[in-house]
């Protein structure tokens, strides 16, 4: 259940991961890489608060389809 603070709706760690549908780890993993951005939002007790607007681009991150060319037998072989 989302968190009203300040007229900004925020959620909490467990509810995007379900959202985006990734484990808690995954998701702690990305932020400790900093992959999502440096930028944080918190509560009192100190958890980890996100906009409705960066779980959006999360999940826009996590939608994107990267190609990647393998080598054909012959240049494995060389």
């Amino acid at each position: 259940m989302p968190v009203e603070i300040g007229g900004q709706l925020y959620y909490r760690t467990a509810e995007v991961y379900r959202e985006l549908g990734i484990s808690r780890n995954t998701l702690y993993r990305w932020l400790h890489k900093n992959i999502l951005g440096t930028t944080e939002c918190r509560d009192f007790r100190g958890w980890r608060l996100f906009t409705a607007d960066e779980i959006y681009a999360i999940k826009k991150s996590i939608d994107r389809v990267v190609k990647i060319e393998r080598p054909n037998e012959k240049e494995r072989n060389l």
